[in-house]
């Protein structure tokens, strides 16, 4: 696949500007760029989604097509398939159920399902890539590794000559724990031996030069250009995709708290917690480090009362606090920015206006009526503040990239001026650059008194900005690290207690790909 002078303009914003690059078989080829750099933008255009500006061509397998005729049902003819960080699989299904979706099961003359015939040319499938299940197992029973490869799995199913498909992932590996990442990225190099072409987008900078074979670099719409890893580091990915050096944009000096914390938990049980307690001081980022399922999120989630604790207790600023439901947690001053940005805290089919100022709304009510000037006003300083790439207000959230509908969620609440911030995962799916604005807009209402409570996958990254961390293993906290103490590999360690970790703290025995994963 090549794309030759491919370029799509909304609403005057161009978004790509004369892109040209090659896709070739068995080649892992690795996009790169900040949040808003044109990567997805570039994606849809391949899958037909976005009908790109007239001039550019695509071709596929020797055949070009105007970049702007290209449809969904041309792609897909011409092997283009795509595996959302979304998987679209469903958990509650078996997995045969599953990777019958796209393809429809084989019926018997009545129409009825031929559960035999179904269940044998699953199993010749499972072999085909590799993927150690049954077919009669549920999604949920699998890691969440194991079903990414399912996902891939139904996606090349009918693809009858892998040299000439081309597979997009879009950040498959997002929400993974560390110790699933390697064996998912192990089935995508035997993918590329068979002789597929794999676009691959991260975030996660040290797998894409472990993985590709060449990385294309986008920034601000342009093609930077396409350099083979073995040419790059990891500072010098980050200055192409940045077009600055930013290595330190993250780090921090840890600081010391003492006196009256701004919140204290005590015996909180919850879920898989189980009598975890601890403080937070004002001016201090906590980080929470554990794995999937040791109860990192259910304490978020118990504290602003989206889970009810089946006891403990919490104190806010000397006082007791009952935070029986999120509105309670959120009239005391405490704000939550959660996991899943989309399914949660994203109103996609509203304005960035009304995203940022939902959480004050009330404000702005005049008789009845909203006071839209004074809210756009508003509105429109916020994003200036928080630097959010936006061509307006009154564009919809759903337009905005990752990165920046994640700087207009953390501003919603922090233009509440709150008294505790939790937050889980909020830079996954973002860039460096917009990882680092994100921390530096927490870090200031920190040091106005406010304090933080941060759950990340991502060890290197709670290393570079906590003040001190707690972790959490089988509902309980088994220690504190301060300053010096705090290390990726120490947090990694301690959080993945028996099993022997290499020095970068990755398990050197990880799971197999079918542990089952509960929480």
């Amino acid at each position: 696949m090549s794309l030759r002078g491919v370029t799509k303009t909304f609403a005057g914003t161009r978004a790509l500007r004369r892109v040209d690059v090659d896709f070739f078989p068995g080649q892992i080829h690795a996009v790169c760029g900040e949040n808003g750099s044109g990567k997805s933008t570039m994606i849809k255009i391949l899958a037909g989604v976005y009908e790109a500006d007239p001039g550019g061509t695509v071709t596929l397998n020797g055949e070009e097509f105007a970049a702007d005729k290209l449809t969904p049902g041309l792609a897909h003819r011409q092997g283009v398939r795509v595996v959302h960080q979304d998987l679209g699989v469903f958990p509650e299904l078996t997995v045969e159920e599953n990777l019958a979706i796209n393809g429809g099961f084989q019926t018997g003359f009545l129409g009825n399902i031929r559960w035999l015939r179904q269940h044998r040319s699953t199993e010749q499938l499972l072999r085909d890539f590799k993927i150690p299940a049954r077919p009669t197992s549920t999604l949920a029973e699998l890691s969440l590794a194991a079903r990414t490869e399912v996902a891939i799995a139904r996606s090349l199913r009918d693809q009858d000559d892998r040299g000439r498909g081309l597979l997009i992932l879009d950040e498959p590996t997002a929400a993974l724990p560390v110790t699933q990442v390697e064996s998912l990225l192990t089935s995508l190099r035997d993918l590329a031996a068979s002789g597929q072409s794999i676009l691959y987008v991260s975030h996660r900078l040290d797998e894409v030069l472990s993985l590709a074979d060449c990385v294309s670099v986008l920034r601000d719409g342009e093609l930077v250009g396409t350099f083979a890893t073995s040419e790059l580091d990891e500072s010098r990915l980050i200055d192409l995709m940045l077009g600055r050096a930013v290595h330190k944009a993250l780090e921090h000096e840890p600081v010391s708290f003492a006196g009256t914390p701004v919140f204290k938990v005590e015996n909180l049980v919850a879920g898989p917690l189980k009598g975890v307690s601890f403080d937070v001081h004002p001016g201090e980022l906590l980080g929470v480090a554990g794995v999937m399922g040791s109860g990192r999120s259910t304490l978020l989630k118990s504290i602003f009362g989206v889970i009810k604790a089946e006891s403990g207790a919490y104190t806010l600023d000397g006082q007791p606090l009952a935070a029986s439901s999120p509105k309670i947690a959120m009239q005391a001053g405490i704000a939550m920015v959660p996991e899943h940005r989309l399914r949660d805290a994203s109103f996609g089919n509203e304005s960035v206006d009304m995203n940022i100022s939902i959480g004050v709304i009330g404000s702005y009510w005049r008789r009845l009526v909203v006071a839209r000037r004074s809210l756009r006003r508003d509105s429109d300083r916020l994003i200036s503040d928080f630097r959010v790439k936006v061509p307006s207000g009154r564009s919809l959230m759903s337009s905005l990239s990752g990165g920046n509908q994640q700087k207009v969620i953390v501003a919603r609440w922090l233009r509440r001026k709150p008294r505790l911030v939790l937050l889980d995962e909020p830079t996954q799916g973002v860039d460096v650059g917009a990882r680092a604005e994100i921390y530096n807009i927490l870090r200031r209402a920190t040091q106005e008194g406010a304090a933080a409570v941060l759950v990340a996958s991502d060890f290197q990254e709670m290393a570079q900005v906590v003040d001190r961390a707690i972790v959490i293993r089988n509902g309980r906290v088994v220690a504190e690290l301060r300053g010096d103490e705090i290390t990726a590999h120490r947090l990694a360690r301690l959080s993945h207690a028996g099993q022997t970790l290499h020095a970068s703290g990755a398990p050197a025995n990880r799971a197999p790909v079918n542990t089952l994963q509960k929480g």
